[in-house]
Formats: C-alpha cells, sequence, structure tokens
C-alpha cells in the first residue's frame, strides 16, 4: 500500500485502474478496510441478485441500471449531500474489457458534487496499489486527462494488455 489520502477531505470520487479482473474488487475492498475508509461504489445492477445483493448493499454497493439513460451521474452526485463523510468509488473503464476509452461519468460525478476526483490504483506489474494524487475537475475533461493518463500510463492489470494505459 502507497500514497495516502489528501489530508481533511471528507467527501470524494475516488477511481480505480486499471480494472481488469474481478480480483480488483476484492483487492480494493481489502485495501478501504485496512485504510480504515468505509466507501460506496457502482456495481451494475445485475449484481444485485437475493443474498449477494443484501451483502452488495451492505459493503456499500450503489446498483446501476446501465441498459438506458438513466442520469446516474447527476443521481449519484445527489447523493453526496445526504453525507456528511462520503467517499465513492468508480472503475472509469466501466468493465474488466479493454477500452480505448474510459467513461467520463466520474469526472461529472465529482464536477457536479463539487468535490475532489482521488486516483486510486491497483498495480499488479509493481505489487502495489494506493492512492496518487487529487484534484478538483476544472470542468474541461479534455485539460484535466493528461495528468490522470500521465498517472496511469505504464501501470498494468491482472490481465495484461486490458488495460489502455499498459
Amino acid at each position: 500500500m502507497v500514497g495516502s489520502f489528501p489530508e481533511g477531505v471528507k467527501k470524494s470520487v475516488i477511481i480505480s485502474a486499471p480494472h481488469t479482473a474481478i480480483e480488483d474488487f476484492i483487492i480494493g475492498r481489502c485495501f478501504f478496510w485496512m485504510d480504515g475508509r468505509k466507501v460506496k461504489f457502482l456495481i451494475k445492477k445485475e449484481f444485485f441478485v437475493p443474498v449477494l445483493g443484501w451483502f452488495l448493499r451492505k459493503m456499500g454497493g450503489i446498483p446501476v441500471d446501465r441498459s438506458r439513460a438513466n442520469n446516474v451521474a447527476a443521481r449519484t452526485a445527489a447523493i453526496f449531500k445526504e453525507y456528511e463523510s462520503l467517499y465513492v468509488v468508480i472503475t472509469p473503464e466501466g468493465t474488466r474489457k479493454r477500452v480505448e476509452r474510459w467513461k467520463r461519468g466520474f469526472y461529472y460525478i465529482a464536477e457536479m458534487a463539487q468535490v475532489p476526483v482521488v486516483l486510486g490504483f491497483i498495480d499488479f506489474k509493481t505489487k502495489r496499489c494506493g492512492y496518487g494524487p487529487s484534484f478538483v475537475p476544472s470542468g474541461d475533461f479534455d485539460k484535466d486527462w493528461p495528468m490522470m493518463e500521465e498517472f496511469y500510463k505504464g501501470m498494468q492489470g491482472k490481465v495484461k494488455g486490458l488495460f489502455n494505459l499498459e
């Protein structure tokens, strides 16, 4: 475990990349548990079946319906108003398959909720996980992207070749 969470930040969107295997979820949950940070996470609604759904909710799971446009970013950003302290973890790749372009929902959620984005990672190449830099979205993703891209460049997921910045 490397890096430290930004001092005094009580609300944030934490992105986690690379995301190439289901083990990322297990490692990530263990990391946050060891860090003492209670987090919530977005996960597709198909996982919310009896028993497993109950368990995911208890762990902080927020079901997301990806089958239709339903303004997930605005709904998630609104959740921040309900809490004094809230950390929402999002995998910007949106899937464990290789994608050439990250989904930008994490950015829009942070922008709408007026909270910083914390760059979290699990790098199987170096066998490290932790926190990198954080930033407040400028409102211009293309302006903020190069810093994120530079941070994640060269990291490797569990399944080689599935992370677009590898």
